[in-house]
């Protein structure tokens, strides 16, 4: 199989910080995304393969992994085994290819000779069989951003298999979690791997998210922006009855604290709701509007 550089697949170096893995997968996975480029499989591929980096790179225990062994990652523990049992100290580069440093006296035949025994080979009959975690499953789900506002369960069929999940409320857009135990079985007895399950949200038309605060627009007419009025505002959930202050200027933005999206796994805790006023200028106005606008900038 040939060697992906997950670094290289996401443009960014082996020093990016998390937020920076975010930042690069939400970018190409906007770009890339099937509903964005459909019939395009070359696309596809690409999709897959930043969803595949993602989930390596956006997990500290699995990039560190993949940091030491390279593509041998996901077999990490048996490198280990290998140099506890032989005093050997292999340096694996991200490519996967590695080197071997004698420490107690053996040669690289010996070296081999136990990756030939770990994997059934070898002409030992006392060489054991090793076992083998599962290989891990990734797969992308697609939901609307009201389906999140709520915990919910959901029933996936993977590899032919149904597994049901509960989703919590308040999960990101592309956000990886981790289902333990779903993934493939595993060799010789070995565990099975896990199930990498990345979010993709699709945006709301009338609500912006950041975190768990929710942006709007909400339109005024210039009578009620002037003289201040009531208006109502429609939440995510509810509609609510605010005061206008008079005089209030377009783009003027107020805060309802609490009315935004629930906190990721935090019972309770909501962010926070911005309006944004747009003060609406009345056009086509009648002769007996027009004679009224021009008085009162006369008394201006």
């Amino acid at each position: 199989m040939e060697f992906i550089d997950y670094y290289k697949v996401l443009g960014i170096n082996k020093n990016a910080t998390a937020a920076e893995i975010k930042k690069a997968y939400r970018k190409l996975a906007r770009k890339y995304h099937p509903d964005t480029n459909p019939n395009d499989e070359e696309a596809k591929k690409k999709f897959q393969q930043i969803n595949e980096a993602n989930e390596v790179l956006s997990n500290p225990e699995n990039r560190k992994k993949y940091d030491e062994y390279g593509e041998n990652w996901q077999h990490a523990e048996v490198y280990e085994e290998a140099k506890k049992q032989r005093g050997y100290q292999s340096k694996f580069g991200s490519g996967g290819s590695y080197q071997q440093y004698s420490s107690s006296g053996f040669d690289g035949t010996d070296f081999s000779d136990f990756f030939n025994a770990a994997f059934g080979g070898g002409r030992s009959s006392e060489r054991r069989t090793a076992q083998f975690r599962g290989q891990d499953f990734n797969a992308s789900l697609q939901l609307n951003l009201r389906d999140v506002y709520t915990s919910q369960k959901q029933v996936l069929t993977v590899n032919g298999k149904k597994i049901r999940i509960t989703i919590p409320a308040g999960v990101e857009n592309g956000q990886t979690i981790k289902i333990k135990g779903h993934g493939g079985e595993g060799i010789n007895g070995g565990p099975r791997g896990d199930l990498y399950i990345t979010f993709d949200i699709k945006p709301d038309a009338n609500f912006k998210r950041d975190g768990a605060n929710l942006y709007t627009e909400q339109s005024i007419d210039l009578y009620t922006a002037v003289l201040g009025g009531e208006v109502v505002i429609s939440t995510f959930v509810d509609k609510v009855k605010l005061q206008v202050k008079s005089g209030t200027q377009n783009g003027t933005k107020i805060r309802l604290k609490g009315k935004g999206f629930p906190k990721y796994k935090k019972e309770g805790q909501y962010g926070d709701l911005y309006v944004t006023y747009k003060v609406n200028i009345p056009t086509n106005l009648t002769d007996e509007q027009r004679e009224l606008f021009t008085k009162l900038s006369k008394l201006k």
